[in-house]
C-alpha cells in the first residue's frame, strides 16, 4: 500500500519507527544508509549563554576553532582558470584562495610581508598578488617576485614566502585549514561519501547565491537550520505537509543530518488535510490562489510529486531516476558538517553556510547557495549576491521566493533572540534529547574544540532549574 497517513506517527520514544514505516510504504527500494540509526546519545543539557553572547568566547573560537578547523571557504567553479581568486574572512582572518594549476588549489593569508596592507580586495583574474600599497609581487605559488627598491631591504626571498593554509576539496567544496598540523580533511570527514554517494556534489554548478549579514550569533543562526521542533511556531504553514515532530535525527563524528518526512500532516496540523491540500502547502498555494500541481485521484501528493521530481532528474541522470525512491525524491535530508556548512543531500539544491561577521560576537554572515544539476558544459558560477541589513531574503530572487520566505520567517526571530539571550536571568539555554540532538552534538563538539568545560547533561524528566 503506497499510501502513507497519519497513522504512521509514532511516539518519539521509538523515533526511528516512524521512517522506517514510512520506507517500507516506499514505491521502490530504499538505500540502506537513509535507514541506519545513529541517535545521539545522552539526555537533555544546558549550554551557556556566554558561548553566543561574549566577547571573551568570541576570542577563544577565534583562537581554538578558526585557527584550527576545516571549513568552507568556496566552490571549485567560483575559480575555474588559473589565477582565479577568491577573498575569503572569517572574524578577523582574511585569506586569498587561488587556482595555481588545473589541478591545485593553494589559499595564502591576505596580507602583504611588508607592511600588512591587505593583498587582493576582491575576486578576480590575477597574474601574481601585488600589494596596492607599494607594489611588492609575489607569484600564484607564493614565491616573492618583485621587490621595489630593493637595495634598501635585506631580504630572504625564502623566508618572504607567503605563509599557507591547508586546502583539501570535498564535493566540489574548497576547504581551507589554517593550521598546517591538522590531520587531512579527508579524515575529519569521515564517512560523509556514503551520504552522497547516489548524489555527488561535485555534479552541481552554483545556479545562485546570496548572503546577508544578520543580527544574531553564528551559532544560533544555523541552530535553527538543525531542527524541526520550531516549525510549528515559526512556519505553521508547513505543518499541513510536514511531520516535523517525526524528523529522524542521526550523528555521526563531524557531521549530523535530519532527514524530514513530507506530505505526512504534523501532528501539530489543526486539521486532517486531504491529499490535494497538502500540496498546496508544499507549494506555498495561497487561499484566493488556484493549485499549481494537481494530485490526480489515483494518486497520493507524496507519490505524484515523487513521481514529478523523477521526470525532472532524469534529464541528468537519465534512466537511473526512475530507481530513486520515493523518500530520496520529496523528503528533506538537511546535513550540517562541523563546525559551519549545511549541504543538504538528495537532490534537494540547498546549502547554507554561517560564520561570523567580522570580530563581532552579535552578527554573522548566512550564505545560502543553490547547487543545481547541470547537463554537459558546466555553467559558469552565480555570482552572489549581497542583501543589505533593509533587504530581505525575498530580495534574492534566484534561491527562490518559497524558500525566501521560509528563510525570512527565521530572520524575524534571529535579533530577538540574541537580545533575549543577553537578557536572560537563567543564564543558560536547554536543548532537548530529541528533537534538538543535532544541536546537542554541535556543542559537544564546540566543547571539545573551543571550551573544555561544555554543556551540562540533564536527565530527562528533571526540572532544568535543578541544582540551580
Amino acid at each position: 500500500m503506497n499510501k502513507v497517513d497519519r497513522s504512521l506517527h509514532v511516539p518519539a520514544v521509538d523515533p526511528d519507527a516512524f521512517y522506517e514505516r514510512v520506507c517500507k510504504a516506499d514505491s521502490r527500494p530504499v538505500p540502506e544508509v537513509l535507514r541506519e540509526s545513529h541517535p545521539f546519545p545522552g539526555g537533555q543539557v544546558t549550554v551557556p549563554v556566554e558561548r553566543y553572547t561574549s566577547r571573551e568566547y568570541h576570542n577563544l573560537e577565534v583562537e581554538r576553532l578558526w585557527k584550527k578547523c576545516w571549513q568552507m571557504a568556496c566552490r571549485e567553479e567560483e575559480i575555474p582558470q588559473i589565477g582565479d581568486t577568491h577573498v575569503y574572512e572569517i572574524a578577523s582572518m582574511k585569506f586569498i584562495i587561488v587556482r595555481t594549476s588545473p589541478t591545485k588549489i593553494k589559499a595564502y593569508a591576505n596580507s602583504c610581508l611588508h607592511r600588512g596592507r591587505q593583498l587582493v580586495d576582491c575576486d578576480g583574474r590575477y597574474g601574481e598578488l601585488r600589494c596596492p600599497f607599494h607594489g611588492f609581487g609575489w607569484d600564484l605559488e607564493g614565491r616573492l617576485a618583485k621587490i621595489p627598491g630593493a637595495w634598501d631591504f635585506e631580504i630572504d626571498p625564502e623566508t618572504w614566502r607567503l605563509p599557507e593554509a591547508q586546502v583539501g576539496t570535498w564535493g566540489g567544496f574548497v576547504f581551507i585549514n589554517p593550521d598546517l598540523k591538522a590531520a587531512p580533511l579527508g579524515d575529519f570527514l569521515g564517512d560523509i561519501d556514503k551520504h552522497y554517494a547516489r548524489y555527488p556534489l561535485q555534479d552541481r554548478y552554483i545556479s545562485g547565491h546570496a548572503a546577508k549579514v544578520v543580527p544574531t550569533n553564528w551559532k544560533a543562526a544555523q541552530e535553527a537550520f538543525m531542527e524541526a521542533f520550531h516549525v510549528q511556531g515559526t512556519h505553521p504553514q508547513l505543518l499541513p505537509q510536514s511531520a516535523n515532530t517525526d524528523y529522524k535525527y542521526d550523528c555521526y563524528g563531524n557531521y549530523a543530518r535530519a532527514i524530514g518526512v513530507n506530505f505526512i500532516p504534523s501532528i501539530w496540523a489543526s486539521e486532517n488535510p486531504n491529499e490535494q491540500q497538502m500540496m498546496d502547502a508544499a507549494m506555498d498555494v495561497r487561499l484566493d490562489e488556484k493549485p499549481t500541481v494537481i494530485v490526480p485521484d489515483e494518486k497520493t501528493a507524496r507519490l505524484q510529486t515523487a513521481h514529478l521530481a523523477r521526470q525532472a532528474v532524469s534529464q541528468f541522470i537519465g534512466d537511473a531516476a526512475d530507481k530513486m525512491s520515493d523518500t530520496e525524491m520529496v523528503d528533506s535530508f538537511f546535513m550540517n558538517i562541523f563546525p559551519n556548512i549545511h549541504p543538504w543531500a538528495a537532490y534537494s539544491r540547498i546549502t547554507f553556510r554561517f560564520r561570523p561577521y567580522k570580530d563581532d560576537p552579535d552578527r554573522s554572515i548566512q550564505d545560502v547557495y543553490i547547487l543545481s544539476p547541470f547537463k554537459g558544459e558546466r555553467p559558469p558560477a552565480a555570482k552572489v549576491r549581497w542583501l543589505s541589513d533593509d533587504e530581505d531574503w525575498t530580495q534574492a530572487p534566484e534561491i527562490g521566493g518559497y524558500l525566501a520566505r521560509i528563510i525570512n520567517q527565521d530572520l524575524f526571530n534571529m535579533q530577538p533572540g540574541q537580545d533575549g539571550m543577553k537578557s536572560s536571568v537563567r543564564g543558560y539555554l536547554t536543548f532537548s534529547r530529541y528533537q534538538e540532538s543535532k544541536i546537542r552534538h554541535f556543542h559537544s563538539l564546540m566543547d571539545k574544540w573551543v571550551d573544555q568545560s561544555g554543556p551540562s547533561e540533564r536527565p530527562s524528566g528533571i526540572s532544568n532549574t535543578a541544582g540551580r
